[in-house]
């Protein structure tokens, strides 16, 4: 957090195209650790059914300043000044992550058993949990050989496939909603505020089907939805005259929002609470997560200037991606589903997921007791 909030501070100074470039290449860099190891280590903390309504809440904080990173840009653009107003920008959210990024690693313990706030007994409480409903071995120290361990499960590349396919809609919408919501005829100004309210409804919808998918304790009926959602939404955008229905098309761009913010943090939910072994963890979550987002250079490259404003081969693109994304979750599903009641049947047993404990789980889907959190 230090590292990119400091490349963004220095994003102010730059002066030509190569300057941008090198420092956008080691912002890149930092952050792209960043959000891999948030998740990792939210799981040192919750229980595989308290999980995702904590990765949600940071993930809508994620979504909130995206809606109002626009409003900023509105307010900071309104300075007059020698300065350009971007670099005010960066200038102003680079000195925010700095300042936060010494906060947090003053107050943040390694693990919630190691919790200073915490007193012994909590911490012993807290330690028990993990090794219960998380890890098999609680703060295991890492080694890299086990680690890559994981990449021999077959279900760590479907999970990377779905990471793929949920990349391009993500980093889609993330990237290029205000050209998505500037096609509706706006001024530049109005465009920017115009993008707030689908990102803050997007978060909302996120902490709602998140919650949802710990109270059931199932993970890819809501990953499936998420899809289908954005799916939806960007073949609306495609089909209809925009101009001649603008409520619909701005309801689009609502359900495309909804159908990305879902899936980002249920899909690292979902196969963090499959992997009891806290090194392959962190090694398919920094596989993963990364994965998704370098798949902004497929949304990079299909937004191109020739397509404008419409941009209909992007947005088809795209929905081509959230529709097998949803189909590939579902088969996995179908899969850990069929695979559960094999492992009941062969045991004559009525086992799920939150009847093992993590700690009998460290060798994956080879244990007979093993059973997929679905």
């Amino acid at each position: 957090m230090f590292s990119f909030g400091s490349f963004t501070l220095l994003s102010a100074a730059v002066q030509n195209f190569g300057g941008i470039m090198a420092i956008r290449w080691f912002l890149g860099m930092s952050e792209s650790a960043f959000f891999p190891l948030v998740i990792y280590y939210q799981t040192m903390f919750y229980r595989r059914g308290e999980l995702a309504r904590r990765l949600a809440i940071f993930y809508a904080a994620s979504n909130i300043a995206n809606a109002f990173s626009g409003l900023l840009a509105f307010g900071v653009f309104q300075i007059k000044s020698s300065l350009y107003g971007w670099r005010y920008l960066f200038l102003i959210e680079g000195t925010a992550t700095v300042c936060f990024s010494v906060f947090a690693f003053w107050y943040l313990p390694k693990s919630a058993s190691e919790a200073n706030f915490l007193n012994a007994e909590e911490r012993e409480l807290a330690y028990m949990r993990m090794q219960m409903d998380s890890s098999s071995v609680v703060n295991e120290k890492f080694n890299l050989r086990e680690a890559l361990a994981v990449f021999k499960m077959p279900a760590a590349y479907a999970w990377l496939g779905i990471e793929m396919c949920l990349g391009v809609p993500l980093q889609s919408v993330a990237l290029f909603l205000p050209q998505i919501v500037g096609r509706l005829g706006y001024d530049s100004i109005k465009t920017n505020l115009y993008t707030v309210a689908p990102n803050v409804v997007g978060a909302v919808v996120l902490l709602i089907l998140a919650f949802s998918s710990d109270l059931t304790r199932l993970r890819f009926p809501f990953i499936a939805l998420g899809f289908l959602l954005t799916f939806i939404g960007f073949i609306i955008y495609v089909t209809i005259d925009v101009q001649s229905e603008l409520t619909v098309a701005y309801f689009a761009c609502f359900m495309m929002t909804w159908g990305t913010s879902a899936p980002s943090v249920l899909l690292s939910t979902w196969y963090n609470n499959n992997i009891a072994h806290e090194g392959r963890r962190v090694a398919l979550t920094s596989v993963g997560v990364p994965l998704a987002n370098l798949m902004g250079v497929v949304s990079s490259n299909i937004f191109q200037n020739k397509d404008a404003p419409k941009y209909i081969p992007a947005l088809a693109t795209t929905a081509a991606f959230g529709g097998m994304g949803c189909v590939l979750t579902l088969l996995l599903g179908a899969y850990m589903t069929i695979d559960n009641k094999r492992r009941n049947m062969k045991q004559r047993v009525t086992l799920t997921a939150r009847d093992v404990p993590t700690e009998r789980l460290r060798d994956g889907p080879q244990n007979p007791e093993f059973r997929w959190f679905l």
